[in-house]
């Protein structure tokens, strides 16, 4: 059973990346968040209030729920955006680290 997502939109520390693109291990207040697979990346791109924002995301799963991060690329800042906390279906998960293999 998964959680609800929760809404934080934090700034993250990304430590590492896979193949320069794909995040792969962040810090999240205090605590390393390793990345077992991504689910989906999508990029947006979009007139803000006083500058353009764009923003690379990428939904990601993790031992202990599914984040939203994304990258803001004007700044190279990383976020993460939203978060459904909680146990993770083992068959998903299984299917998920498969296919990120």
């Amino acid at each position: 059973m998964r959680g609800t997502w929760q809404l934080f939109d934090e700034p993250v520390e990304l430590i590492e990346q896979r193949f320069r693109y794909f995040p792969r291990l962040f810090r999240w207040r205090g605590q390393r968040y390793e990345v077992e697979s991504i689910d989906r990346c999508w990029v947006v791109a979009r007139p803000g209030w006083r500058r353009r924002v764009e923003r690379r995301f990428f939904r990601v799963q993790c031992g202990s729920g599914t984040y939203d991060l994304y990258q803001d690329l004007r700044t190279g800042i990383w976020h993460l955006r939203r978060a459904r906390l909680g146990a993770v279906q083992a068959t998903s998960r299984r299917q998920a680290v498969l296919a990120w293999r």
